[in-house]
């Protein structure tokens, strides 16, 4: 049993109707060549102690597209009876379960990367959930934020504070806590340079953002000028374009006054260069975020010069319930800001192989309620 409103002494709660069908991206060939077709797909329902949220928007990210051409070393979507992609959901509480005790319908809520873990083991219980071996990974071994409704357990659904907008929240679930919890892992201080290759990106320009609000110095390894501009815009210093700069490790370590003190690795083809990007700076870190293809863009690293120089190569996963809540709140302050592009249904197909191709600045978000 669930309920769309709750009556209480004081107020009674908005209802919803839920349709038993609705709208969504389904993976179709999946593999290299996979497309994503918009199709009608039943709407699931709630357990009893889940809540239903109908989703406004979604943002569109590459481990998406990992997903769905199947190039990591993971089992396939397929194997899981998976058929939607997408981990950056945005939108609106419409039904809870019996015994769903603290959400409430008519709250805002978000879908993560993670649909849930097991909430018991040493992880868990030490604050680093997203390492949990019992983890379900949204979009992989559940449907995705691809589909306009789905289902969140209560305790692991994140609610989104007035003021956020769907279409910044969305990415927040993922790219930009992502990006907020390296650079938490890497406790770089106030002053200090962090470098992001891919800053342009979805990940990336959200990354430059926190960054510069957590008091960081910022410089971009990318290309174009829609990048640059975009990279400027929100706070970077420096922006070097690997297509016009011949060394770009030697032009990071000179405009960082020697080197980064941590290079936040966004776009997985930058991996084997980033070591270079630290220069001699002694505590140097590489933090690494993006995923690349299984057996690619791996890092050659010479154990001797992080002896040497202190250095070191450490690698972070998505955002847990707490990182989640703090970049959402940085949204809210007005120190994260999105201005994505904005498509409807029409576009899923297209803006997804736009992603795949290395076509997009900043992040695409699909709104459900746009044809």
């Amino acid at each position: 049993m669930s309920y769309t409103a709750t009556e209480t002494a004081t107020h009674t709660l908005p209802s919803f109707h839920v349709p038993k069908q609705c709208k969504a991206g389904v993976v179709v060939n999946e593999g290299p060549d996979f497309r994503v077709e918009v199709q009608d797909v039943p709407v699931p329902t709630p357990g009893p102690e889940d809540v239903l949220i109908k989703l406004n928007a979604t943002g569109l990210c590459m481990s998406d597209i990992h997903f769905m051409m199947n190039d990591w070393a993971l089992p396939p979507m397929s194997q899981f009876g998976t058929r939607c992609a997408g981990h950056e959901g945005a939108g609106v509480i419409v039904q809870v379960g019996e015994r769903v005790k603290h959400l409430k319908v008519g709250q805002r809520a978000g879908f993560k990367p993670i649909v849930d873990v097991c909430h018991t083991c040493d992880a868990c219980r030490g604050g680093k959930e997203t390492y949990c071996q019992g983890v379900i990974f949204t979009g992989l071994m559940a449907d995705g934020s691809y589909k306009e409704y789905v289902v969140s357990p209560e305790r692991y659904t994140s609610l989104i504070p007035d003021g956020v907008s769907d279409y910044v929240a969305g990415p927040i679930m993922c790219s930009a806590s992502t990006a907020y919890s390296s650079i938490k892992e890497s406790g770089l201080r106030p002053g200090q340079w962090a470098v992001f290759p891919g800053g342009g990106g979805g990940v990336g320009i959200q990354g430059v953002q926190l960054a510069v609000a957590m008091g960081l110095r910022v410089a971009i390894v990318d290309t174009g000028a829609e990048r640059k501009a975009l990279g400027e815009k929100y706070g970077a210093e420096h922006f070097v374009d690997f297509k016009e700069t011949k060394d770009t490790a030697a032009e990071v370590v000179r405009l960082t006054n020697g080197g980064a003190h941590a290079v936040f690795v966004t776009a997985v083809q930058s991996y084997p260069a980033a070591l270079g990007y630290l220069g001699g700076r002694i505590g140097g870190q590489v933090m690494c975020i993006g995923l690349p293809p299984a057996g690619r863009f791996n890092l050659d690293v010479n154990p001797s010069a992080l002896v040497f120089k202190n250095q070191s190569v450490k690698g972070t996963l998505v955002a847990g319930l707490g990182d989640v809540d703090e970049t959402l709140d940085f949204a809210r302050r007005g120190l994260l800001k999105l201005e994505p592009t904005v498509v409807g249904l029409s576009q899923f197909n297209e803006s997804v192989q736009k992603l795949r191709n290395g076509q997009v600045a900043g992040r695409i978000v699909v709104d459900f309620n746009r044809p």
